[in-house]
């Protein structure tokens, strides 16, 4: 079997630079056959795109701005996402044989990981079994409400993900709050009303107790492991993959075309 390898990041990042290692990520696992599972969080509070969303049509700039909110494109599809006090993972790999062959197969396979680690924490979690239409239309932040195969608690949006495909090549990547942060979602984003607001939830509200990012990292890191049946290897990058990773951020992530207008830098 392939080693299956954990990047756990202790300390917050930037989202330029989290954006850019699983950018990295994905390219390893294009060439090989090991698996990266990767734990991180944010710097400052940080919104995040989907690739192809028309950033004026999901944001307020300003009060991005005004509020002091990173702004990033993600390499994957999917909504707005308001990242800050939270856990994000990120799953790269090619193996078929592990994963299938397919996007469904495969998310439905990580989202089912995640849930073990859920359970593991004290939680009952389920995947959504639809999307709603209307939903997919709108320019709803992400967790406004799930989507199929996503993971909820009593009907409530736990973890939201998105995954990037190349042939059997994947990227998945997904934030899990820790708290909520409705008001600061409320004020950059278009179109949240009140009534999902109060279906928005969080790690700690779920548990009724506080919960840091560190204990929550070492419950899905359990949770990967009881599922796949496997040991997760700690992995740590050379300093050639640093510098690959750091060409990729300002090429791209930290590079206005590719985060306000979609334009995808040449040779990335």
């Amino acid at each position: 079997m392939s080693d299956w390898n954990l990047i756990l990041d202790l300390s917050p990042l930037p989202g330029s630079w989290n954006m850019a290692v699983d950018e990295f990520l994905f390219h390893l696992a294009q060439k090989n056959s090991a698996i990266y599972i990767r734990f991180y969080t944010w710097l400052r509070p940080t919104a995040s795109l989907g690739c192809g969303q028309e950033v004026t049509r999901v944001l307020n700039l300003e009060e991005c701005r005004q509020r002091g909110v990173d702004v990033v494109r993600r390499m994957t599809g999917g909504k707005v996402v308001l990242h800050h006090l939270e856990v994000t993972y990120s799953v790269a790999s090619s193996r078929v044989d592990i994963f299938t062959a397919t996007l469904e197969g495969s998310y439905r396979l990580i989202s089912e990981a995640l849930v073990k680690g859920l359970e593991i924490m004290g939680l009952k979690a389920a995947l959504a079994s639809t999307t709603s239409a209307s939903y997919a239309r709108s320019n709803l932040p992400c967790f406004a409400y799930p989507a199929r195969n996503e993971v909820e608690i009593s009907g409530k949006k736990i973890i939201g993900s998105a995954q990037k495909r190349a042939g059997t090549a994947f990227l998945q990547h997904g934030s899990i709050p820790l708290i909520k942060e409705i008001e600061l979602l409320s004020a950059i984003s278009f179109g949240l009303a009140s009534f999902r607001q109060e279906s928005l939830t969080s790690l700690s509200d779920e548990l009724g107790r506080k919960i840091s990012y560190e204990e929550a990292a070492g419950f899905f890191c359990r949770g990967f492991e009881d599922y796949f049946k496997v040991k997760l290897k700690p992995f740590q990058f050379s300093a050639a993959d640093l510098e690959q990773i750091k060409k990729i951020e300002i090429s791209k992530y930290a590079n206005s075309a590719w985060t306000l207008q979609k334009i995808e830098p040449a040779g990335v």
